[in-house]
């Protein structure tokens, strides 16, 4: 019987030929380790860090099974005008610029990095500029829960075709997703996610929720990301992205067509937790654990 892994090793190779040639594989950030990926687990969760993505979430596992894509975008992304995309791995216009990287085992500051990382919790501070926005990235590992929190701090008025947070490239086997609501429990909103030529490249959801889960069937795990905290009038809205064979991939926009105003200094926060469930009972269970997170 096939694992998950049987199915992704294929689409990892083809990917990362793609990244040398696009993004740039062997691109190093003007900050951090002269070490291309960093491993951290704590607990059931593992996340990679990778270089080539400044240092970003590039995987995140869960009883040793992806979830999530070793090769795509994650952290936070700004589209320009005229310009285009500038964040994480997108180095086709520029690079963003990283000011502090902090690493944190079990509490204490890491002086010495490894590939690999293990301990009850985890935290990495990424301090960064984009332009006019002055960004903080924190991710956190512990009690088997990924804590991601973006902070967003400009002095000028700047136009934005979107901004994304939180980019989780769900694998292409992922076959299912649900959202709902905190205020109307009984409304949610659920889907297939298929291969399936008409369902190629788009995007469901696309509209506020509080939550967001994803099945996987080969592994019969299922990962739920609830919105801890957001500003307002930043025009959130959450999507999946259906890119078959690359990924099922999550996206919290923002900021579309509209302009981040002077002074804004706003904080998004998520956090993500994972569980196991047969496809009947799945739904009910995600459901259960959404409301666990809050």
């Amino acid at each position: 019987m096939k694992s998950i892994l049987d199915y992704l090793t294929p689409l990892f190779i083809g990917v990362s030929l793609s990244c040398q040639l696009v993004n740039g594989e062997d691109f190093k950030p003007n900050l951090g380790p002269d070490i291309q990926r960093i491993e951290v687990t704590c607990g059931d969760v593992t996340i990679l860090l990778r270089q080539a993505s400044q240092w970003t979430p590039g995987r995140i596992d869960f009883r040793g099974t992806p979830m999530t894509t070793e090769y795509s975008a994650y952290g936070t992304v700004f589209s320009f005008p005229g310009t285009g995309f500038i964040g994480t791995g997108h180095l086709e216009n520029e690079p963003e610029v990283l000011k502090k990287l902090v690493f944190s085992l079990d509490g204490k500051p890491i002086e010495m990095l490894a590939a690999t990382l293990s301990g009850e919790t985890f935290r990495f501070e990424r301090d960064s500029q984009v332009r006019a926005f002055s960004l903080k990235n924190i991710v956190e590992l512990r009690d088997n829960r990924l804590y991601e929190t973006a902070t967003v701090t400009t002095d000028e008025a700047t136009p934005q075709d979107q901004v994304y947070h939180f980019m989780h490239a769900w694998v292409p086997t992922v076959s299912r997703f649900l959202a709902g609501y905190d205020d109307t429990s009984e409304e949610v909103i659920s889907g297939e996610l298929t291969d399936a030529e008409e369902t190629a490249r788009i995007f469901y959801i696309q509209k506020p929720v509080d939550w967001v889960a994803v099945y996987e069937p080969i592994s019969e795990q299922f990962a739920v990301s609830r919105l801890l905290e957001a500003p307002e009038g930043a025009g959130n809205s959450s999507n999946i992205w259906n890119v078959p064979p690359t990924y099922r991939k999550y996206y919290l926009k923002c900021f579309q067509k509209g302009t981040v105003p002077a002074g804004f200094n706003g904080t998004w926060k998520m956090v993500t937790a994972f569980g196991e469930s047969n496809l009947a009972e799945w739904e009910s269970k995600a459901s259960k654990l959404a409301e666990q997170l809050k």
